[in-house]
């Protein structure tokens, strides 16, 4: 698909979607460098706030993909950040909306980080006005690709929102968001990892070869395709079980449910999940550069493998010393095995959303329009947002 023309593309409803995907690595890279521009003035409202309150809940949020964002890095980043000052919390949109003083209380001061694509689903736009009609000490910070969006227009002239706008490419036109969710969680990952300005550096940029790798080796990712399935698995630990779920729901997208999908972490999958196995089934691992967190990556492998059920059990991992004995594996060099596993999300979302066009042509599916009857839109219809009295 990556080394197709335009026109055959557009023949099989995939020119888009492809591009998008394909992209990807160039626009992480120009993602990090708008970050660099506006790291000064982020930092210095992080600061003041902490400053002022000492302690800051931070809620990230949005709905499907976008709290997808929030779900792959809070883990990483309670890890590497004092706790005793940042409440990091992912929570998404459609559950604030609905339960907004299980999240907002009026005495914690609250950053709301918004991760928006378009910046206009009801949802979105409606937890931002709940957290200002709420919480006494309110403020955001807010991530999309849309400057013309809602968000991004009720943010100018408000002090306590500061915007930062994704490369345009990542507006992703495609039905999937697939750019847009790694440059939101890029900049998310630059705005809050307190590590310094040159590791950060070092690992955007070998998320960016991994990334290049992963579309160099579509062929390889095609003869996962190729074999006979019809339910797909991901499963991972930490903040790769929020990727799972992103990845799960990219199959879902852009199959139009013509293929089952299946998530779970991995030592949770044992636990009733597991019963989804079948002899058509493709599980993928998403397996952590953490050495005790990958022991438990591995052992769920080995597992399947020995199993003898599924039709594919592999590893998509950092090549090193503790790996499966027996499943297969999707491979990156050794050297890359000091990378956080928050910034080894970038290529490993990128293997998902390649099997995921590749399952929607296998399909006979259109992946830029892949909901044949219209009643799932790319950005949601139909939500009734009811007044809230505090």
């Amino acid at each position: 698909m990556f080394e197709l023309s335009k026109d055959a593309l557009l023949e099989m409803g995939a020119e888009i979607t492809t591009r998008e995907i394909k992209q990807q690595p160039e626009i992480w890279q120009e993602a990090a460098e708008n970050f660099a521009k506006k790291a000064d003035e982020v930092r210095q409202f992080l600061a003041s706030l902490v400053a002022q309150h000492q302690k800051l809940r931070v809620i990230f949020t949005g709905a499907g993909t976008s709290a997808y964002v929030g779900d792959s890095i809070t883990p990483y980043l309670k890890q590497v950040n004092d706790e005793k000052v940042w409440d990091f919390r992912s929570v998404p949109t459609t559950d604030i909306v609905s339960n907004p003083t299980s999240f907002f209380q009026a005495d914690i001061p609250t950053l709301l980080v918004s991760f928006a694509r378009s910046g206009n689903s009801p949802e979105s736009v409606a937890a931002v006005q709940l957290g200002q009609q709420i919480v006494k000490d309110f403020y955001q910070l807010t991530i999309t690709c849309a400057p013309e969006g809602a968000l991004a227009k009720a943010a100018v002239g408000d002090k306590n929102n500061i915007v930062l706008l994704q490369p345009a490419r990542s507006n992703d036109a495609g039905f999937a968001m697939t750019g847009s969710f790694t440059c939101m969680m890029l900049t998310a990952l630059l705005t809050f990892d307190p590590s310094s300005d040159a590791d950060k550096q070092k690992w955007v940029e070998a998320a960016i070869e991994m990334g290049n790798n992963v579309i160099a080796r579509e062929a390889e990712i095609q003869q996962y395709v190729d074999l006979d399935f019809d339910r797909v698995i991901y499963l991972g630990s930490g903040g790769f079980l929020g990727l799972a779920h992103e990845a799960q729901l990219k199959i879902l997208e852009l199959t139009a449910g013509q293929i089952a999908t299946a998530f779970e972490s991995s030592l949770g999958f044992r636990h009733g999940p597991k019963s989804f196995v079948n002899e058509k089934s493709l599980a993928f691992v998403f397996v952590s550069n953490n050495d005790y967190t990958r022991k438990y990556d591995v052992d769920i492998l080995n597992e399947l493998s020995g199993d003898q059920i599924a039709e594919l059990v592999l590893a998509v991992q950092v090549q090193g010393e503790n790996v499966s004995a027996s499943a297969k594996a999707f491979d990156f060099d050794v050297k890359y095995q000091g990378v956080p596993d928050a910034y080894l999300a970038f290529p490993y979302i990128l293997v998902g959303q390649t099997v995921s066009l590749l399952a929607s042509i296998k399909v006979n599916n259109k992946p830029d329009t892949p909901s044949p009857t219209g009643t799932v839109n790319r950005v949601v219809k139909g939500v009734i947002i009811h007044p809230f009295e505090a």
